[in-house]
């Protein structure tokens, strides 16, 4: 139900109240930190392949656009329960907080079932999307055949954990991924290079690796969740039923937020085809290229999806709670903080750049279009780091689920999709341009999205009086 909430005119431009900043800024560190270790587990995994082999290194590169579209549909599902649940939650409310996460556990079960048989069934034809390097594709295939079981298990995870994150209960995941963080980095030395009297596995290694840490990371928090946690106490009635009219606001607020999840998705991995492709001998190199530059990227930007996912919460919880007139104040503040945060990570990427491609044992070619296209996305950074957290946080945390959806269908297939086509292929643009092509919605999108924040019309109750 649109609020229709109006400003009130003594309505001060920033938040004064500090409640709002310590619960931010504690979630915010929280889950920042939670997903700086989560994402070294693939961070590890491109290290150590980029010291084995550059041939290993692109083909793991490549399976990882497969389960970067699992991750995306894991944050939609994801995104939706926070949604919905925070709202509940916000009115104290615990029961539908339980079915809506028993609601969104099934549905991320069944998606990441169907990523595995996908790959099972066919995993030669899934990689030849991104290359046409049989090597690569070889390499790639080896690698999937055993990350395929970590999809299911990834999803699962971060469900409860998302649940956990709309009760205040953060500190857990930390905990979780620094276990999963030690058990990965020592499978890997272990299995890719065959220490201690292993064989030498290389990427193969690789991925048993991820699979038994992400296995761990699902029982920790399965068990934490079974027998520790006392605020959610998602075990303390049958969570895996509910009404009739709760999922129909579950499918409601899931379908806007996973289709903008998945044409954004889909549009990555065939922007990497589009690098996989392009005409003349850097090919290869630009594969290599991108995916080193894009691990720094994607490891600054958790500090951003946390503000995101913060910031979601923050609103759900307010809305929930019918606290309308602070919102719109709340919002410009998360704003102004979010270009802050985008601007100090940009300068970090810019900085740290030499000593980053010194880990990387590629080609000449690759280290320098490496190098160029981590300044492009210096630039980018600042875009993404505001306009992400707004309207994946502000917006769509207060109930606008259907903007995002309209903004990356319009941004992304209209205007990403067909520019990049014509620098790669048409016009022939050097490898950085044509990724400023493919990154580029990430700074116009902060034009809609400002102007969707100054009209108002985006707040939402989408909670029921009785479950």
């Amino acid at each position: 139900m649109d609020t229709g909430a109006e400003r009130s005119g003594h309505e001060p431009f920033f938040t004064q109240e500090r409640s709002f900043y310590r619960m931010l800024f504690s979630m915010l560190v929280m889950v920042a930190l939670q997903n700086l270790v989560a994402y070294s587990v693939n961070m590890i995994d491109n290290i150590m392949l980029g010291k084995y082999s550059q041939t290993a290194l692109s083909g793991a590169a490549t399976v990882n656009q497969i389960f970067f579209l699992v991750q995306q549909v894991s944050i939609a599902l994801c995104d939706a329960l926070v949604i919905l649940a925070s709202q509940y939650y916000g009115q104290g409310r615990m029961t539908p907080v339980r079915k809506v996460t028993g609601l969104a556990l099934k549905a991320g079960f069944a998606c990441g079932l169907f990523f595995s048989v996908l790959c099972a069934l066919f995993p030669a034809s899934v990689l030849g999307i991104f290359t046409r390097d049989e090597a690569i594709v070889g390499e790639g295939t080896a690698y999937m055949r055993i990350l395929l079981f970590t999809f299911p298990l990834f999803i699962l995870t971060s469900m409860l954990l998302a649940a956990l994150r709309c009760v205040g209960t953060v500190k857990i995941a930390f905990y979780v991924s620094v276990a999963s963080l030690l058990v990965n980095a020592s499978v890997n030395y272990t299995l890719i290079f065959g220490r201690f009297g292993f064989p030498r596995m290389g990427i193969r290694g690789a991925a048993v690796g991820t699979l038994i840490a992400r296995a761990l990371e699902f029982v920790i928090v399965l068990g934490y969740v079974r027998w520790k946690d006392q605020r959610l106490r998602l075990f303390s009635e049958n969570f895996l039923s509910s009404s009739r009219e709760l999922a129909g606001d579950f499918v409601r607020v899931a379908v806007p937020v996973l289709l903008a999840g998945v044409l954004w998705a889909v549009s990555v991995p065939m922007q990497t085809a589009i690098l996989g492709h392009l005409p003349g001998p850097d090919a290869s190199d630009a594969i290599a290229a991108n995916s080193v530059a894009m691990t720094f990227y994607q490891y600054l930007k958790v500090v951003v999806s946390a503000m995101a996912s913060a910031s979601a919460v923050v609103m759900g919880q307010s809305v929930g709670r019918g606290d309308l007139r602070r919102i719109h104040s709340d919002a410009r503040t998360l704003s102004v903080i979010d270009v802050g945060i985008g601007l100090v990570l940009a300068f970090l990427l810019f900085v740290l750049r030499g000593p980053l491609l010194a880990q990387y044992s590629l080609t000449q070619n690759a280290l320098r279009l490496a190098d160029q296209i981590i300044i492009v996305m210096c630039f980018v950074m600042v875009g993404m780091a505001y306009q992400m957290p707004v309207c994946n946080g502000v917006l769509r945390g207060s109930g606008d689920t259907t903007f995002t959806m309209v903004l990356n269908l319009v941004s992304v297939w209209l205007i990403v999709m067909p520019l990049s086509f014509l620098c790669a292929f048409v016009w022939r643009l050097p490898v950085p341009a044509v990724v400023l092509a493919i990154q580029s919605d990430q700074i116009f999108k902060g034009i809609p999205v400002f102007l969707r924040v100054r009209s108002g019309r985006w707040i939402r109750h989408l909670t029921r009086d009785r479950e």
